[in-house]
């Protein structure tokens, strides 16, 4: 079935062949051709599209007849008109220059777009085959029409022109089209621009709102390739630097009137004072004259070079709520010359070119029509406007026009000076020189293109302030340059700005306040970055910077200040001197050495007296003497400690404590043993005399010196800082060193004093007036309870409290040894001195004591002389 159809086709074409005449089968163009509405034939033609008119009227096609040639709408673009006319001077100065092209003359073909991309693209066929209504056998081998399109000035239509004829190798150069997406070369390898992509003025915009310190800003942009592309570059530069977007509309010049109240509302109920304005005139002029309606001031304006340099936006009264608007623009260059150009202009140059007709009714508001008083005479004089098309001052976007065509012809001049078949062959060669072009035009700027087909990105910094007249003029207050280093690349001149509603006042747009040193940025949930609660620093933690996001800890050795934006050093605790609580326990020590002394001093006083020489006075002594190194030791756990003092402390204590114990000891072995012997004289008596005493404290309180010599050997306590326990601070402390000999030094300690309270709870049942071994049971009893109930309130007590644990507990059990025992001795010494007396002791003893008990009395009193 296939072949047969195959078949059948073939047969077809051959009988349209043979009946068909010859000439029949000439290709024609379909509907009319498009011809350039400014024209001049030379040498080398440069083809050129620019708008004129408004959008071309669209009309449903019923598809069922030939369609009509499309008609654009009324003139309205003086500033294409000034392009064009741009143009046409820049390729008469270069063909009046000895120097580039010499004996070459430009012509140029200049279509109009009307705004629409289906016009831009026929014109740009039309600039590549000619507008020949039929082709002939040499069409497809001749060159091009014209060798380079400057054009258009929308990123729109410059994409569709650069997409047709980029396949056929033909440059196109725009003076204006700065969307970033026409960079991609694999999309657009013919395609040059002489104005900056947007991806640096959107870089540029987006440093400019972070150097103002604005964070909240909403936006505006065109609903096309020029605005979505600018916004979307904007929005990610943005983001890295920290700026938020409250909201973004997107409008274009052919949405309804609702549409633009609906933006309006947005910006009204939107918190941003900052509005970036990334749109098109054309797509701006509506939502302007909403906002002159509703009478909405008080917004910075911030601009894309599209409209900021706009004079005719500047000279409207109504839009004066733009005053204090910054943006970037083209960098302004001076044109000698052009002026008088522009001017000459004049439509009796071409009688029949219906553009200089148009042209001319548009600026004088005459017609050539009437004959009336409201006719066209063409005695008018465009030297005595005062319009944007006669304004020099503003030839920002002009001149990238000037140095487009100057950008053709270097490259046919280079071109020329390498090649000898020179106009033939060069539309295949054009490209590839306009690649490598570099020269610099009379205004001393140096042109050049990348890789991506752009050129250097620079910048003038805009910024509108009012002018005497009630005008608004363009002030330049500083500028942008890509090639600079990114802390250079921008400069802002700020004390010569004028903000928002004529104001001095910096504005600030902002979703939070900015958070102080000492506190951190939370971000609200829900919502944007920069939306954000100021949460104080925790403990330890500080911020020195404004708007940080994060808290940084302290080192160890240091601690947050009140403020939490400065570590400063810890407070360094240890139990002081100057502190009350070392004071009281000094006061304490120091009274505890106060009465050990007096009860020495009245020992001493009644040595003589049988109570003092009864109770071994030399052991009481050398009891009263340890007491008063006990006291004495606690002052050596108060002030900051070191190497000696945390050394001395602990083996102070154990030894002074053993000494202490030992004496008693002694004491209550020798009241024992003198009790319980049966016979009077007995020979066990003699090994519990005055030198086995000595020789039992002596050798007692050796141990416990090897001990703590060897403790100081092995690992002796050190000062060490303590920073786990309290973050704030740094407990000052001594460090045991070996554990091992600390419990073993209050170990032996220990077990001294439940061997002494042992023997004195045997001796508990002794005649009253010799038994001191009930008030050494007594003093045990404490000493032991003390040093129990210690050793869990030393290890639970925090920092400088484990010191004072240790000084109450040698305080508590000093002041027990020293009132149990000598308490009643002293009791009996100076308030009854009578019994002090031997006589009356005597007497006491004879009438009585037991003969039994007589003997023992006599026993131990010889054994204590």
């Amino acid at each position: 079935m296939a072949k047969r159809t195959v078949s059948l086709l073939q047969l077809l074409l051959l009988v349209y062949g043979v009946c068909v005449p010859a000439s029949a089968q000439i290709c024609r163009l379909l509907g009319q051709p498009a011809l350039p509405l400014l024209s001049a034939q030379k040498d080398i033609n440069i083809g050129a599209i620019f708008s004129f008119h408004k959008s071309a009227l669209l009309k449903i096609q019923p598809f069922t007849s030939k369609p009509k040639p499309t008609i654009c709408g009324s003139f309205n673009s003086l500033r294409g008109f000034k392009y064009a006319q741009t143009l046409i001077f820049t390729i008469e100065e270069i063909n009046n220059s000895t120097q580039l092209l010499p004996g070459v003359s430009l012509g140029y073909k200049i279509y109009d777009s009307c705004s629409s991309i289906s016009q831009t693209v026929l014109s740009g066929m039309s600039l590549m085959n000619g507008y020949e209504e039929t082709l002939s056998d040499t069409s497809c081998s001749r060159p091009p029409a014209v060798h380079a399109i400057v054009g258009e000035s929308n990123s729109s239509p410059t994409m569709a022109l650069a997409s047709v004829v980029g396949p056929f190798s033909l440059p196109v150069i725009s003076h204006f089209a700065t969307c970033a997406c026409l960079s991609n070369r694999k999309r657009f390898p013919s395609f040059f621009r002489t104005i900056p992509s947007d991806y640096y003025q959107s870089r540029a915009l987006a440093q400019l709102v972070k150097h103002f310190g604005w964070t909240w800003v909403g936006t505006v942009r065109s609903r096309g390739d020029y605005g979505n592309n600018g916004i979307a570059a904007f929005e990610e530069t943005a983001k890295q630097e920290g700026i938020c977007i409250e909201y973004s509309e997107a409008i274009l010049s052919t949405d309804p009137k609702e549409q633009f109240l609906k933006t309006l509302e947005v910006i009204k109920k939107g918190t941003a004072r900052v509005v970036l304005a990334f749109v098109a005139v054309g797509d701006f002029i509506p939502l302007l004259n909403v906002i002159a309606q509703h009478n909405i001031t008080g917004i910075q304006w911030v601009g894309s070079e599209s409209w900021i340099t706009y004079r005719t936006f500047a000279e409207t009264k109504e839009y004066s709520f733009l005053s204090g608007a910054v943006g970037f623009a083209i960098a302004n260059a001076k044109l000698v010359g052009l002026r008088e150009f522009l001017v000459n202009v004049h439509p009796d140059q071409e009688p029949k070119n219906e553009l200089l007709k148009e042209f001319w009714e548009t600026v004088f508001q005459c017609s050539f029509r009437s004959n009336r008083s409201g006719g066209c005479t063409g005695s008018e004089k465009l030297a005595e406007l005062q319009n944007e098309y006669t304004d020099v001052s503003e030839l920002r976007i002009v001149n990238k026009v000037y140095t487009a065509v100057y950008a053709i012809a270097h490259t046919l001049h280079n071109y020329k000076s390498t090649e000898t078949n020179y106009v033939s062959d060069f539309s295949s060669q054009v490209l590839e020189y306009m690649r490598d072009v570099r020269f610099t035009v009379k205004t001393g700027e140096e042109i050049f293109f990348d890789s991506s087909g752009d050129p250097a990105a620079r910048y003038d910094l805009i910024n509108w302030q009012p002018a005497d007249d009630g005008s608004l003029q363009f002030k330049h207050v500083g500028f942008y340059d890509s090639s600079l280093s990114s802390e250079q690349c921008l400069q802002v001149i700020q004390e010569h700005m004028i903000w928002a509603g004529n104001s001095r006042q910096f504005p600030v747009s902002v979703c939070s306040e900015s958070c102080p040193p000492g506190t951190r940025k939370a971000v609200q949930k829900g919502r944007p970055v920069c939306c954000y609660d100021c949460i104080l620093c925790a403990e330890g933690e500080i911020n020195n910077e404004t708007d940080s996001s994060d808290c940084f800890p302290c080192d160890l050795e240091y601690w947050s200040n009140d403020g939490k934006d400065k570590c400063v050093l810890k407070v360094v605790e240890f139990l002081s001197y100057t502190e009350i609580m070392g004071r009281v326990l000094c006061i304490f020590s120091f009274f505890g050495m106060l009465l050990t002394a007096i009860v020495s001093f009245l020992f001493y006083l009644h040595k003589e007296t049988p109570i003092v020489r009864a109770n071994n006075s030399e052991l009481s002594f050398l009891l009263l003497f340890s007491l008063s190194l006990c006291f004495l030791c606690s002052l050596t756990f108060i002030g900051r400690p070191t190497e000696w003092s945390c050394m001395l402390r602990h083996t102070a204590f154990g030894i002074t404590f053993v000494l202490c114990i030992s004496c008693v000891l002694g004491k209550t072995i020798v009241v024992l043993m003198a009790f319980r012997a049966t016979l009077p004289g007995s020979n066990v008596m003699k090994w519990f005399g005055p030198l086995q005493q000595r020789l039992s404290v002596v050798s007692l309180s050796l141990i416990q010196m090897i001990i703590c010599v060897l403790w100081l050997t092995i690992s002796p306590p050190i000062p060490y800082m303590n920073l786990s326990y309290y973050r704030e601070k740094i407990i000052l402390e001594c460090n045991l060193g070996s554990a091992l000999g600390f419990w073993a030094v209050l170990g032996y300690t220990g077990l001294l004093s439940i061997l002494c309270f042992i023997l004195a709870f045997l001796a508990r049942k002794l005649p009253d007036n010799f038994n001191e071994a009930k008030f050494i049971t007594f003093s045990m009893l404490i000493f032991c309870a003390v040093w129990i109930t210690f050793i869990p309130a030393y290890i639970s007590s925090p920092g400088k409290f484990t010191v004072a644990v240790q000084i109450f507990a040698i305080l508590a059990s000093s002041f027990g040894l020293l009132f149990c025992i000598f308490a009643p001795k002293c009791y009996i010494i100076f308030p009854t001195l009578i019994y002090n007396l031997e006589v009356g002791l005597k007497h006491r003893t004879s009438v009585y004591l037991h003969s039994n008990y007589r003997e023992k009395c006599c026993n131990l009193i010889n054994l204590i002389v």
